[in-house]
């Protein structure tokens, strides 16, 4: 019997991966980089490496590097104030979901950016905890937040579900051995999610589950 769900953030709940998107691919036009839809799915998506590799490849070093991830979150940051969209029906499932189960956020998301969304969304009222990935020293897709997950829930694997949208997301809830059901996004639609519980095709579909 499922008593706590856990929630991934960008791209579940809101609609901000295609922002972070944007501030990276206009970061990186400054230095001669293309990042298509298919380099950010797969760099950032599927792996979360990042493409600071590819700067590397041009003759950047640590310095200019760093400046550039700085100038990136600052115009994420600005993006994120005025550009945010909430994911359709997500507040609708949360409230109806609310009291019943014993819910968190589990996000990759800095801190700071995860507090400027959620100022926006109201949505915090409905969650008993929330890790961010300041929280822990490895993100998605390693196990930790979602093994942090479980320890702050006090609850057992098997009482447990993960709700993600991306294969990082989804290889971080395995490596945690716990079930996920998938609900992709345009940029994670091609994304290899063998190992799902479920691939859903909205979030209204998750109360039909429960």
């Amino acid at each position: 019997m499922i008593k706590s769900i856990f929630w991934d953030n960008d791209g579940v709940l809101v609609d901000t991966e295609k922002l972070y998107y944007k501030a990276s691919r206009l970061t990186f036009a400054k230095i001669g980089i293309d990042l298509t839809d298919e380099m950010y799915a797969e760099y950032f998506l599927r792996n979360s490496h990042g493409t600071w590799h590819l700067a590397k490849k041009l003759g950047y070093g640590d310095t200019t590097i760093s400046e550039l991830r700085n100038e990136r979150n600052d115009l994420y940051s600005k993006l994120l104030e005025s550009e945010i969209e909430i994911i359709k029906g997500a507040d609708e499932v949360l409230n109806k979901l609310y009291g019943t189960y014993k819910m968190g956020i589990v996000t990759s998301s800095r801190k700071d950016h995860f507090e400027i969304i959620h100022k926006q969304t109201g949505f915090l009222k409905y969650f008993d905890f929330v890790i961010t990935g300041d929280d822990v020293k490895s993100t998605k897709p390693d196990s930790e937040p979602y093994l942090k997950a479980l320890e702050t829930s006090g609850l057992k694997k098997e009482e447990c579900i993960v709700i993600e949208d991306s294969e990082r997301g989804l290889r971080s809830a395995i490596a945690a051995v716990l079930k996920c059901y998938i609900i992709p996004t345009s940029l994670t639609l091609n994304s290899n999610f063998s190992g799902a519980e479920k691939i859903l095709n909205n979030i209204k579909e998750i109360l039909s589950l429960f």
